[in-house]
């Protein structure tokens, strides 16, 4: 895999470097001192990932972000001295396409390199993202379980983002009424440490109630449950929300795939209320199959077009299976979804 490291403090390039070249299959792909070389660079040298400093002299790393994904998009990893400070930036960064974020390795005074491990953590979990094959779930025989009575479920909607969703879930959420008349449910590819940060970061985008989804809560109208964990989430034969570590090779966490078929498979043949699916921006396939799944059992589904996504997988992989009923723009999402349920709750 070859690497590039963006970042403007000649100590910190040392560090990285030590930790990618630890490993003999990663290779340093170039070494950009600003915003701007990185850029330049990129555009003519795409490297597999780039480890991008969001504090950069003449163009910081959120613009550099944005130009490189727009001019020749790769796997971003935001690595910044602290990225709970720097939340906003790290989901603007998010927003324009970066994939993850990790706290800046630091080399100490022995020798020792403290955050190594966390940022191989993640640059394995995104070479996972450069293997173009669809992973499978393993198939279960089904067994006898308790179910609950389908006529408790609410309307709702289920959306799916990874790569650019933030920003995009942000400009739905934004365009709903505070009585929007459904629950909302969004699987966003999004490590563990940022979800209550982003939970946080959507409440302010919207007058709808956001939350962290909690094992065991109940989906409720005028509620929006984010997935919380680096498991995956699912709805339960009780039709409560949960969480489940399988599959666990699977390069997304938590899934849009998984969440989505359990709706069909927990949630009843058929949803006995009004039900919707968006599956925006993202790297991958992820989604593309559970909206496929989600169709055939009778739910309306929407897929984001090419020309407002971040990164045109997700959705371009739903549209090529026939996943999606209509294929919209991202500000066209909300209205469409306003006019589906209706604006407000009874």
């Amino acid at each position: 895999m070859r690497i590039a490291i963006v970042n403007d403090m000649l100590f910190t390039v040392e560090a990285l470097r030590r930790v990618v070249t630890s490993v003999p299959d990663y290779k340093i792909a170039w070494v950009a001192r600003n915003g701007a070389e990185a850029v330049e660079k990129c555009a003519t040298d795409t490297p597999d990932v780039i480890l991008m400093d969001l504090s950069l002299p003449l163009m910081d790393g959120t613009e550099a972000t944005r130009r490189i994904m727009a001019a020749s998009p790769c796997l971003i990893l935001v690595v910044t001295a602290t990225v709970g400070g720097n939340a906003s930036k790290v989901f603007e960064a998010m927003g324009y396409g970066a994939r993850d974020a990790v706290n800046t390795p630091v080399l100490g005074e022995d020798g020792r390199m403290d955050g190594g491990a966390a940022l191989l953590a993640k640059i394995a979990t995104l070479g996972k993202l450069l293997d173009k094959k669809p992973r499978q779930e393993p198939q279960r025989p089904d067994r006898a379980i308790a179910r609950a009575p389908a006529h408790d479920l609410p309307p709702l909607v289920a959306i799916g983002a990874s790569t650019g969703g933030p920003a995009a879930v942000a400009h739905i959420l934004s365009g709903l009424p505070a009585r929007f008349a459904a629950a909302l449910v969004i699987i966003q590819h999004v490590d563990v440490q940022f979800a209550a940060g982003l939970a946080d970061w959507l409440q302010a985008q919207t007058s709808l109630i956001v939350r962290l989804a909690q094992e065991g809560c109940r989906l409720e109208v005028g509620t929006v449950w984010l997935a919380g964990t680096n498991d995956h989430m699912v709805l339960t034969p009780q039709h409560r929300l949960s969480y489940v570590a399988d599959p666990r090779d699977y390069p997304y966490r938590p899934s849009v795939d998984v969440f989505f078929k359990s709706l069909v498979k927990n949630g009843a043949k058929h949803w006995p209320a009004k039900a919707a699916s968006v599956l925006l921006t993202g790297m991958g396939r992820d989604g593309a199959e559970g909206l496929a799944v989600l169709r055939h059992a009778g739910w309306y589904t929407i897929a984001q077009d090419q020309a407002s996504s971040v990164v045109y997988g997700m959705p371009k992989a739903a549209a090529e299976v026939g996943a999606a009923m209509q294929i919209v723009s991202l500000e066209a999402i909300a209205s469409a979804l306003v006019q589906f349920f209706g604006e407000t709750a009874p």
